[in-house]
């Protein structure tokens, strides 16, 4: 039997992030990507998504620890389409694309401690964003996402190449 992180009385928690949270957030972003280091957001990024749409901002709290989170935008998906690049998406992650008469919730990040996963929280971070996009009467809910550093390989490999390059 392994040694699991969460015990049977775990306190779980779906929440929306709190600046307060951003050292633990940070050290979680840390432990699920371990083999990049240029993935994390930075303080005024995180105080920006909060302050644009902080009910699009949510974290797993296990026993009090974050140890996951699901980053969001909301966006007039009619400005983009389908041909954009993150960065596009995100204004070069100044986030001014949050328009909050748009029409998609926009997932531009999710990620969750390596120690936690396959215990169904990233499920948990989706259910509180479709909640959301229901509450909020939005039409979809898409997914974006960074892949650190593939820029300085784009021309020598592919986007799975670069991935499982990454997990070794």
């Amino acid at each position: 039997m392994t040694n699991l992180p969460i015990t049977e009385h775990a306190s779980i928690e779906i929440r929306n992030l709190k600046i307060s949270d951003f050292k633990e957030l940070t050290q979680s972003m840390k432990e699920a990507y371990p083999q990049w280091t240029d993935v994390s957001w930075t303080e005024e990024q995180i105080r920006t998504l909060i302050k644009k749409f902080p009910e699009g901002q949510f974290v797993v709290v296990v026993d009090g620890k974050v140890v996951g989170s699901a980053l969001s935008l909301i966006v007039d998906y009619e400005k983009f389409g389908d041909e954009h690049t993150y960065m596009e998406i995100t204004a070069n992650d100044t986030f001014s694309t949050h328009d909050p008469e748009g029409s998609v919730l926009y997932g531009i990040d999710v990620f969750m401690h390596q120690e936690y996963r396959g215990m169904r929280m990233g499920r948990r971070l989706y259910d509180a964003r479709k909640e959301l996009c229901e509450n909020l009467n939005l039409r979809a809910i898409i997914f974006g996402g960074r892949i650190p550093g593939y820029f300085e390989h784009a021309e020598s490999m592919n986007v799975k190449e670069y991935i499982q390059k990454g997990q070794k």
